[in-house]
């Protein structure tokens, strides 16, 4: 089995150079057996510097959530089509989950994917006041189509 770590410098600095150091990966890549996985920590509307970016616009920072969380999979050569699973968290579902089913759906239909990862969203405090959503993000597919 091989493991690495997944870096996307040019869209989002390391948790661990925040102002307020957080000990985490990006994400990580295992190989095993022939088969690729990758597993991307919670990511949201951050920038290449750590900071929040489209304060109080749900819309803006899914579309960033999902910017960061593409550059992401490009490191590594995945794409969204490689996705299974998402984990969505909102702070306040109540008020967000429409608008973030209308901006999931534009996304994916950008994407042309075939079939829709399965997904799980549930309510949460996230560890900034000022983050709206956050995604958990599993991919699985064929080493042979490995970047």
């Amino acid at each position: 089995m091989i493991k690495k770590t997944v870096h996307a410098p040019q869209v989002l600095c390391e948790a661990y150079d925040y102002d307020k150091p957080v000990p985490f990966s990006r994400g990580m890549r295992l190989d095993i057996r022939g088969v690729s996985i990758m597993m991307l920590s919670g990511t949201a509307s951050v920038d290449e510097r750590g900071q929040t970016v489209n304060v109080g616009d749900l819309r803006a920072q899914t579309q960033r959530m999902f910017h960061n969380v593409t550059e992401l999979l490009k490191t590594e050569g995945f794409q969204w089509h490689d996705v299974v699973h998402t984990r969505l968290y909102l702070r306040d579902i109540d008020r967000n989950y429409q608008e973030l089913a209308e901006e999931r759906i534009e996304f994916f239909k950008q994407q042309n994917l075939e079939r829709l990862p399965a997904s799980t969203c549930v309510e949460a405090r996230l560890c900034r006041p000022e983050l709206l959503v956050e995604i958990e993000v599993l991919c699985v597919r064929d080493s042979k189509e490995s970047g």
